[in-house]
């Protein structure tokens, strides 16, 4: 009975002692992993549990560049690396990509059983460069019953704003998904360097306060935040959030071309510089076959297969750099003629054997040469095929056939049909530096193509189905168009994996950047904003009267009327337009447009009319009268919402205190201004059936021009109008689509009369 125990219990101690060996080799290999230097020789390379890699450091002298240094505050548990000289905490990094995870506080609104407020911030975050915000790692989100919020960032001087809302009656009605009901999420645009998140509420959280007595509002990284009922108690005690920040070494377009021929580049030993698409500045890779951080002085490190097991099974491994090993044969063995990673016995007496193989091995190898050669040409000819094919899909993919058949239905001819290497090269591979202008559904390049022409062209963004019907929808809409005051279509694109338009370039940017920013606005005298009214109005009525089908532009704003050289308005981007049947006065549709100029009426109603373009037209006149956005929440709260305050102003007979100084005629306003101001007035009115036609209103502007012409019958559109044009392009920065488009598909009847005085945001 021992004898037996003993005979038993031998093979179960020696499989604990291989299971002991096998968990040793596990963690000593962790352990070399984690011994591959990551900072400066004498510098620390920790903060708590966090490595913190070189081009960071801690300390003088251990970091790249002063962008780059971090402080460790022992003060907190466990230890946390910050910013030096901000309270910004690093989570993780991520070398090979670029990028880095802070913790970033979220924005809250909360409201008592009253109504009453009694706890709002609007969390600001502002990061210099190389550092940006990334807008493939992150989403913008927003979490309550009775909740809009604004999300507000910068990419150099240009200010972009977007947003979203969510709204719901009960908790019942929450499913779980973050997609309008208790909860909504946007993409961001991409390179911001800041950040301001604004919350607000319709009803001040008094119908749902019960379980949902405040918003929140945040940037998260994807897949750290999941939505459920819950969220609500959860948020209360949540005040941050994990985000992704891009990184860079450097901060110039076509980094790597520039930065190889400087000293101070980055990259060292045995990596390669990589640029970012939509991403100034360079990041370091080691190469295949290496490891280790590519920022240190010696580079990145061989990886050597050697060092944890012997993959020879006969022999000693020996690594051969990079990434690969041989092996050395004992005596009485020799390698393999055909690998030498396979060590077998050798046999005397088949020496005169080998120099008989070495010949067949010889033919077989010219055998094995021609059928390469031949097998290369076969799948050359496979690969020309399936792109021929690839290119057929995205055409069926981005609404080619749909495309086709609606022309032909409504009996167009197509456009110019672009390839896509013809565009590639155009927009130097559709680098960042070619950007002009970034929408909900797409972004605008600036391109040139070989015979020098400008032109601008549309990239839809990867997604949905919606983007290729919204594709195929703007080009219907702009191939039925024929007019000097609409942005001509010139052709496009359907072979790639998005589909592109290619529109005429606009130089002078939009109407938004010239009433908006004072280095412009004091050149734009009454005439000529007058001039613009007008061309603008008589687009819009040609829209709705003159075409085959009416047009309905429903994104009527001033991001979407651009001005050319001489200063004449085209309107822009009809990705959201629809044509209107005959039959028909009035569509049923998905409220759609731009917070600040959407017409009270379709959003309370749904039905989508000519009259709602009115309505933007008129805060558009506003704008042009005023030179103030649509919609500002650095404004009192009053004054947020343009339109409603405009009204309110003429009715208080305050109109001389609201309209722009520079177009004030030493302080008295002149009947024009007044008619002007009446005009816009009238286009605001909440129903639609007391406001005036697009062709009314077109005729009325065209009547001012007249009254304000002089005795010589030259209108007075001032000296920069007449002599004086600008013949320096400004590069167009606007966009033939917004990047604060927003979709609801939830009715408000309880909370519209609110709303129409609401604030919203200026569309940038």
């Amino acid at each position: 009975m021992e004898s037996s125990s003993g005979a038993m219990a031998l093979p179960v101690m020696l499989i604990l002692q291989l299971s002991l060996m096998g968990v040793l080799l596990v963690v000593l290999a962790a352990a070399d992993q984690a011994l591959l230097p990551q900072a400066l020789p004498g510098c620390t390379d920790r903060c708590g549990d966090l490595v913190i890699p070189y081009p960071f450091g801690i300390g003088e002298g251990c970091y790249l560049r002063q962008e780059f240094q971090i402080t460790c505050d022992q003060s907190t548990q466990p230890p946390s690396a910050n910013w030096t000289g901000t309270d910004i905490r690093i989570a993780n990094f991520w070398l090979a990509e670029g990028e880095l995870q802070i913790n970033s506080y979220t924005a809250r609104d909360c409201y008592d059983q009253q109504g009453e407020g009694t706890y709002h911030n609007s969390p600001e975050l502002t990061l210099v460069p190389p550092y940006t915000i990334s807008d493939t790692k992150n989403k913008f989100i927003a979490v309550g019953c009775d909740t809009y919020a604004i999300f507000t960032g910068y990419r150099g001087e240009e200010r972009y704003v977007t947003g979203c809302m969510s709204l719901c009656n009960s908790l019942g009605s929450v499913d779980g998904s973050c997609s309008g009901v208790g909860c909504c999420q946007t993409s961001i645009p991409s390179g911001m360097t800041n950040r301001t998140i604004t919350l607000s509420s319709y009803n001040n959280h008094s119908d749902i306060w019960s379980f949902n007595p405040c918003s929140y509002a945040f940037i998260v990284q994807e897949g750290q935040f999941s939505f459920s009922n819950t969220s609500f108690q959860e948020l209360i005690v949540t005040e941050q959030l994990p985000l992704v920040l891009n990184w860079a070494i450097g901060n110039e377009p076509d980094p790597c071309d520039a930065a190889e021929k400087r000293q101070d580049f980055a990259c060292n030993k045995n990596s390669k510089c990589v640029n970012h698409n939509n991403r100034n500045g360079y990041v370091c890779e080691c190469l295949p076959g290496y490891e280790g951080n590519p920022y240190l002085p010696d580079g990145c490190q061989d990886i050597d297969d050697c060092k944890d097991s012997n993959p020879c099974k006969i022999g000693k491994c020996v690594n051969s750099p990079p990434g690969d090993y041989s092996c050395l044969c004992p005596k009485g063995y020799r390698n393999d003629v055909m690998d030498e990673k396979i060590c077998i016995k050798e046999n005397p007496k088949n020496q005169s054997k080998i120099t008989l193989l070495l010949i067949i091995s010889l033919s077989v190898s010219l055998g094995f040469l021609g059928m390469v050669v031949g097998i290369s040409w076969i799948y050359w000819a496979m690969k020309k095929r399936d792109f021929i094919k690839l290119k057929e899909k995205y055409f069926r993919q981005n609404g080619g056939l749909l495309l086709q058949q609606r022309l032909a239905s409504h009996g167009m001819e197509t456009a110019k049909l672009y390839s896509a290497e013809e565009l590639e090269k155009a927009t130097n591979y559709y680098h960042a530096s070619t950007v002009i202008g970034e929408g909900s559904y797409g972004t605008v390049y600036k391109g040139i193509l070989p015979d020098n022409k400008e032109v601008a062209i549309k990239k839809s963004k990867i997604g949905a189905r919606a983007q290729s019907d919204q594709f195929v929808n703007e080009v219907i809409i702009v191939s039925q168009i024929n007019h000097r005051n609409v942005v001509r279509l010139l052709g496009c694109c359907l072979e790639t994996e998005v589909p592109l338009l290619v529109y005429e370039f606009i130089s002078r940017g939009t109407l938004s950047e010239h009433i908006h920013k004072e280095t412009k606005a004091a050149s734009l005298s009454l005439g000529l904003r007058l001039k613009i009214a007008a061309e603008t109005a008589g687009a819009l009525s040609y829209l709705h009267s003159s075409t085959s089908m009416p047009i309905i532009h429903r994104d009527v704003k001033a991001t979407n009327i651009l001005l050319d050289e001489n200063y004449t308005a085209k309107v822009s981007d009809f990705g959201a337009s629809r044509l209107v049947p005959l039959d028909q006065n009035q569509l049923s549709t998905l409220v759609q447009g731009t917070l600040g100029y959407l017409d009270p009426e379709y959003l309370l109603t749904n039905q989508l009319t000519e009259k709602s373009d009115v309505y933007s037209f008129g805060v558009v006149l506003v704008e042009l009268l005023t030179s103030k956005v649509a919609l500002s929440f650095e404004r009192r709260e009053e004054e947020r919402n343009l339109a409603s305050f405009f009204v309110r102003s003429i009715e208080e007979d305050h109109l001389k205190e609201i309209l722009d100084d520079d177009i004030v005629d030493d302080g008295h306003v002149d009947e024009t201004l007044k008619n002007m101001a009446n005009l816009a007035k009238r286009c605001l009115r909440l129903k639609g059936e007391e406001r005036p036609t697009m062709k009314e209103v077109a005729t009325e502007l065209d009547g001012m021009r007249i009254t304000i012409m002089h005795p010589c019958g030259k209108a007075d559109f001032g000296s920069e109008e007449t002599e004086n044009l600008e013949t320096n392009d400004v590069a167009l920065k606007g966009d033939y689509g917004s990047s604060s488009t927003i979709t609801s598909t939830t009715s408000w009847y309880d909370s519209m009369q609110k709303q129409m005085l609401m604030p919203y945001d200026d569309g940038r």
